[in-house]
């Protein structure tokens, strides 16, 4: 039954976006902010349906550590579920996403008026520069700069090596940093069907402005595994199961697939 309830969501999810995107289209292009609310609105209906359909939940910890102003948001990557969930967590996230994203119907669309930070994971320095000088404007606009630092999905309990761009980002925009692990992968999973729980999301201490890039690397990389590997612990003893999990297929980040 909990197969043929994942497999009416992902419909309702593959189906109603497309639509709901196109539809309300002309009022999102009346400004960012109102795209903002359209994208907002979206992603509560979707959560209901997630609830209602297949029993999952979120939880968020740790919301004493985020900070007031512009901040990165560096985050464990585990499924799809957090390029939405992001939307409802943050105020106004700007996610840093490659660059091909931003030509795909509907998703590319309004990744462009919301002003989602794209990068060209090809051009090396001149990328590297591009993305630093968008993220500034997000910043002093007062928004969440979101990264994934291993640039890939991982499964719950298992590292990818942490990517030099959010050490970029920490030295050029000069705000705190967020640490930020989840759980997600235990529940929303690709490829198979969705297993009811609660998500849990938390929010670790800001690491200040202002420490070299090996130490921001390690005190970050520390911070979000900690955080994580627990998180996973929780989950795995909540739907009673033991031992790591495997990753066997890391994706790319940024892609908005299940």
């Amino acid at each position: 039954m909990q197969t043929v309830r994942s497999i009416l969501f992902m419909t309702i999810l593959y189906v109603y976006t497309p639509i709901m995107g196109v539809v309300a289209l002309p009022i999102a292009l009346v400004s960012r902010r109102v795209a903002l609310a359209t994208v907002k609105l979206w992603t509560h209906i979707l959560f209901g349906a997630l609830k209602v359909l297949c029993g999952i939940t979120y939880e968020i910890r740790g919301r004493e550590n985020v900070p007031e102003g512009a901040a990165i948001y560096a985050s464990k990557h585990q499924a799809m579920w957090e390029t939405v969930s992001y939307f409802q967590i943050l105020g106004d996230p700007a996610f840093v996403l490659k660059r091909e994203l931003m030509i795909l119907p509907v998703y590319g669309w309004y990744s462009a008026i919301l002003g989602m930070i794209s990068i060209n994971r090809d051009g090396k320095a001149k990328a590297l520069r591009a993305m630093l000088s968008q993220a500034e404007k997000k910043c002093a606009q007062g928004r969440e700069v979101v990264i994934f630092p291993e640039g890939t999905r991982m499964a719950p309990g298992t590292k990818g090596p942490y990517q030099p761009g959010v050490a970029a980002l920490y030295k050029h925009l000069n705000v705190p940093c967020v640490p930020m692990a989840l759980n997600s992968g235990l529940y929303w999973r690709r490829g198979k069907h969705k297993r009811p729980g609660t998500i849990i999301v938390e929010f670790g201490k800001p690491i200040a402005p202002g420490l070299s890039r090996k130490s921001f690397m390690k005190t970050l990389e520390t911070e979000i595994e900690t955080m994580a590997n627990k998180l996973a612990d929780e989950g795995r003893q909540s739907l009673g199961e033991d031992g790591p999990v495997v990753a066997k297929d890391p994706v790319s980040s940024g892609l908005p697939a299940e």
